[in-house]
């Protein structure tokens, strides 16, 4: 998985779990792409004052999963739901290829 995805992923498992500080740099690094000095400018910090507080994040985020592994389940059962859709579409029972649609669709929804 690509570094930056990796992180977007453990963002949006565990941002809330962050300050509002840590997790607005790091929406602003890794979902706007901002760089480095269009982030701290605004704010009145360095480029290095924000690279270190990216830094200390990513531990965070990592720190967390290490522990709770949330992201990495969702990713597995996302993979699963894509597989039942796939083998769905060998069900020529319409009713029923409809109704594993829908339960497809609603628990993505949960994730």
């Amino acid at each position: 998985m690509a570094k930056e995805l990796k992180f977007v992923m453990l963002l949006d498992c565990y941002g809330d779990l962050l300050t509002e500080h840590q997790r607005s740099i790091m929406e602003l690094y890794y979902c706007e792409d901002l760089s480095l000095a269009e982030i701290g400018s605004p704010l009145g910090i360095t480029r290095q004052a924000v690279r270190s507080l990216i830094k200390r994040t990513e531990d965070i985020l990592l720190n967390y999963e290490e522990k709770l592994g949330f992201a990495e389940r969702l990713g597995k059962m996302r993979e699963c739901f894509g597989n039942i859709e796939a083998a769905a579409e060998n069900i020529t029972d319409v009713p029923l290829k409809t109704t594993i649609s829908d339960e497809i669709r609603k628990g993505l929804a949960l994730l």
